[in-house]
């Protein structure tokens, strides 16, 4: 029936060429560790893959409900492996992603039980803001204290105090002395 395999292999080759090419960047593994509420390291051939859950955003170790939004996800993600939906690389090099476990994604999850904010600066998805507003409305998580500062807030907070600190520190140094 096929007398010619160079056809044969010619043919094969046009198929693979025409059939869509399956996703690399979406990966199955193991959660090796847990930084924080929103950055969490999987293990993908070997190596160790630090993916920060994208359209959201989780309060800082140091900022009230952060020790609680790395302790939520610690709870979610032990002993399972996790599936990545790899939506690219933020400005640190880690991969932004959805990260799905058996009961769903992670990144809703967070939102929905009150630790951690829709990232709306760098997420268009409504969705998000939907479930920020019913944890909002439910007084869930991080929504139970009467003032919760945005992480990006904080950090912005942050940053200004530690300038204004550094300028403390080395102002005299840089002081111009006094004409004579």
């Amino acid at each position: 029936m096929f007398r010619n395999p160079a056809i044969v292999v010619g043919f094969a080759v046009a198929l693979l060429a025409l059939a869509p090419a399956p996703s690399v960047a979406d990966f199955v593994g193991p959660v090796a560790s847990v930084a924080d509420g929103d950055t969490i390291t999987v293990l993908h051939a070997g190596r160790p893959i630090r993916v920060r859950l994208e359209g959201i955003d989780a309060p800082e170790i140091k900022q009230a409900y952060g020790v609680a939004a790395k302790k939520y996800v610690q709870g979610a993600v032990h002993g399972q492996d996790v599936h990545v939906i790899d939506r690219g690389i933020d400005r640190y090099g880690r991969t932004l992603g959805e990260v799905h476990l058996a009961t769903g994604s992670l990144n809703r999850l967070l939102l929905q039980d009150g630790f951690a904010w829709w990232y709306k600066r760098y997420s268009k998805d409504g969705s998000l803001g939907a479930l920020e507003a019913s944890a909002r409305s439910r007084r869930a998580g991080l929504w139970a204290d009467d003032a919760p500062v945005p992480p990006w807030e904080y950090r912005r907070r942050r940053l200004s105090a530690d300038h204004r600190k550094l300028l403390r520190m080395f102002a005299p140094a840089m002081a111009v002395p006094a004409s004579r």
